[in-house]
C-alpha cells in the first residue's frame, strides 16, 4: 500500500493537460471526440500538449467509434505520424467480429511503435473471453497496461473481475503481467477496495470535469483523486 498509485487523466487539449498535471496527474491519455469515446487527436494537438506539460502522454490510436480496427493502413499511418512528432506511449485495442482480439490489426499498428509502451484499452471489457485475449496478446512488444472496468457495464459490475485479475497478476499467472489500469465508471468509493486488492493505477475522464465534457479539466477535481489515492 506504500506504492504511489498512478493517476491517469484524459486530456483533450493543452488547457486540460496543464490543469491535470497541476492537480497531481501522473500521466495523460490524449484523445479527441469523446462523443465517440475517444479518437486519435491531431499531431498539432499532441505537439501543443507535449510543449505544455512534462508528464508522460499516452496517445489514442483509434479512428472510429466502436472496437473494430477499420482502416488498418490509416491507423498505421497515424501511429507513424505520432512517432515522428515525438509520441512515445500509446493506447489501442481492436476486436474481431467474434469478440476476440484482432491480432493482425494490433500487430500491424504495434509494428509502427518501435517498441514503445502501450495500453490495450477497454475493448477488453467487450471481449468474448478476457482471459483468452490476455494470453493471445501476452507477447506483443510494449504492451504494459490494460485499461479496464472489469465489465462493459463499468466498475460497479466489474469489481469482482478486477479483484480476481489482480490476484492472478500477483500469483504471476502468464498473461497477467501487465498493469491493471482501472477506469470506466470509476468512483472514489471504489478506490479503497481496489487498492486493498493490489491495484495501483486509476484512470479518470468525466470525474476530472465536474462541469461536464464541454468544460475543461479541473485541477481541484484531479487533486481530490490524487489525495484519495495517496491516503
Amino acid at each position: 500500500m506504500s506504492k504511489r498509485a498512478v493517476l491517469e487523466v484524459i486530456a483533450l487539449d493543452a488547457e486540460d493537460a496543464v490543469a491535470a498535471q497541476a492537480g497531481g496527474a501522473d500521466r495523460l491519455e490524449l484523445v479527441t471526440d469523446m462523443a465517440a469515446d475517444g479518437l486519435t487527436p491531431s499531431v498539432e494537438t499532441f505537439g501543443a500538449i507535449r510543449a505544455a506539460v512534462d508528464i508522460p502522454l499516452r496517445v489514442m490510436l483509434r479512428l472510429a467509434d466502436g472496437f473494430a480496427a477499420g482502416d488498418v493502413p490509416a491507423l498505421a499511418g497515424a501511429a507513424r505520424a505520432m512517432r515522428a512528432a515525438g509520441a512515445d506511449e500509446f493506447v489501442l485495442g481492436f476486436l474481431d467480429e467474434h469478440g476476440g482480439p484482432d491480432v493482425a490489426a494490433v500487430e500491424r499498428v504495434v509494428a509502427e511503435l518501435d517498441g514503445c509502451r502501450w495500453t490495450f484499452h477497454r475493448a477488453i471489457d467487450r471481449a468474448a473471453d478476457r482471459d483468452a485475449l490476455r494470453k493471445q496478446l501476452a507477447d506483443l512488444p510494449g504492451l504494459d497496461t490494460y485499461l479496464t472496468a472489469g465489465s462493459a457495464q463499468g466498475v460497479d459490475a466489474g469489481l469482482d473481475a478486477l479483484v480476481a485479475e489482480a490476484g492472478r497478476a500477483a500469483a504471476g499467472e502468464p498473461g497477467y503481467e501487465q498493469q491493471i489500469l482501472v477506469g470506466g465508471g470509476l468512483r472514489l468509493e471504489h478506490v479503497p477496495g481496489l487498492r486493498a486488492a493490489g491495484i495501483s493505477a486509476f484512470h479518470i475522464g468525466g470525474a476530472s470535469r465536474p462541469a461536464g465534457w464541454d468544460a475543461p479539466v479541473s485541477a481541484d477535481a484531479v487533486r481530490v483523486w490524487r489525495e484519495a489515492l495517496d491516503a
